[in-house]
């Protein structure tokens, strides 16, 4: 056993001597704990990323030793400033000590920083013996709009960087353990479960499957939150008009927080960034007749996929309501490809919100974990 272990040992490439392909700047920390426990004592992670992202019950395995490499890609946007850096295309590669011979790739939630996924899949993820790799997705914050020449550029780089990341993170796991992930997933919450359907859909040859947590839905022609959420705005607080937008009967007690913090912010910005030129209020917004196709054909979801994906979504999601998005995904995937969907009773988007209504929603994080293992008895050999 002393004889093996020293030979896994020497087939380790040393921390100093890896190398991220393509990336412009990269930093490599031998750390104790790869884990948010760890990583939040060091500076390898920022609480702030992955705030409101679960519950306060939460529960997650913590000591983890590893590698983790941070840096950026080439990019000639600047609003990512984590650690001082003021760079897009930021990427976190962690390096469990302990690998089972996996990879998981995350894109981020909302427009967050590559660290939004440290707590809810990473810790987890880390613990279980995968690798992990996350990037910002090359525009972060609420002007992520500005980046790109031409309207739908910004959400159609997000794709281009989880790919890249990918194919880098996979090169760099090979250098660290000498062979090859033998299963790479994706996985990713919101705007992260959109990236999981569209690298399925447009880049499946780099995965073994993924785990959709309440993607968002962008199509052409139909739905997305450009034409279901400006009926809501304007209905609202008129409950039969905002369920005829597609939110929830039962839901109604998460109308109020949703519509101070999110549903106007998220029409905005999206508007700003797939249709600048229109003018209105975000209520008024006419998806069908200003007809942004052009910019939405560049992020559009088809429902081809041509690996596993699981997709898990809240019955009571207040900001995309199921009925006007994984609901229609599903159906747009159809039934004889590799797909399986759960929908989650009295999950909402927000896993923070159960801890005010504690009696009332369900946390889906949970759920995810389930789903993922579910996932890894799915395409084993």
């Amino acid at each position: 056993m002393i004889v093996a272990l020293t030979l896994v040992a020497s087939l380790l490439t040393a921390p100093q001597q890896l190398t991220v392909p393509g990336a412009e700047k990269q930093l490599i920390a031998t750390l104790d704990d790869l884990t948010t426990a760890g990583t939040t004592q060091t500076g390898h992670t920022d609480p702030a990323d992955w705030a409101g992202l679960h519950s306060a019950a939460t529960v997650n395995p913590t000591g983890v030793p590893g590698i983790q490499i941070d840096g950026y890609f080439p990019d000639t946007s600047t609003t990512n400033a984590t650690h001082g850096w003021n760079h897009d295309s930021q990427f976190v590669i962690r390096l469990p000590k302990n690998w089972n011979g996996g990879l998981v790739v995350g894109g981020t939630p909302g427009n967050r920083e590559q660290y939004a996924n440290d707590y809810t899949i990473s810790d987890w993820v880390l613990a279980k013996g995968y690798a992990f790799a996350a990037t910002d997705k090359g525009n972060v914050g609420a002007a992520f709009y500005e980046d790109g020449r031409r309207p739908g550029d910004a959400i159609a780089e997000w794709n281009d960087r989880v790919t890249q990341l990918t194919v880098a993170a996979k090169a760099v796991v090979k250098q660290r353990y000498g062979k090859q992930p033998k299963r790479t997933f994706v996985a990713g919450i919101s705007n992260g479960g959109y990236l999981v359907r569209w690298q399925l859909e447009n880049r499946g040859w780099l995965y073994d499957g993924g785990v959709d947590w309440e993607g968002t839905l962008w199509r052409v022609k139909g739905d997305n939150l450009l034409n279901f959420l400006p009926p809501a705005l304007k209905a609202y607080p008129d409950e039969a008009g905002v369920r005829a937008a597609g939110f929830a009967a039962g839901s109604e007690f998460l109308w109020p927080f949703h519509r101070q913090y999110y549903w106007e912010l998220t029409q905005q910005l999206y508007q700003k960034e797939l249709d600048p030129s229109y003018q209105g209020a975000a209520a008024d917004y006419d998806y069908d007749q200003r007809k942004p196709y052009a910019a939405v054909a560049k992020i559009a979801l088809t429902g081809k996929i041509t690996k596993p994906l699981i997709t898990i979504h809240g019955t009571l999601d207040t900001l995309l309501p199921i009925s006007r998005d994984s609901d229609v995904y599903a159906k747009m995937v159809g039934p004889h490809r590799p797909f399986r969907y759960y929908r989650v009773e009295g999950g909402n988007h927000l896993d923070s919100l159960v801890d005010a209504y504690p009696d009332r929603l369900k946390p889906l994080l949970p759920v995810f974990r389930n789903a993922f293992e579910e996932l890894e008895g799915w395409v084993s050999p």
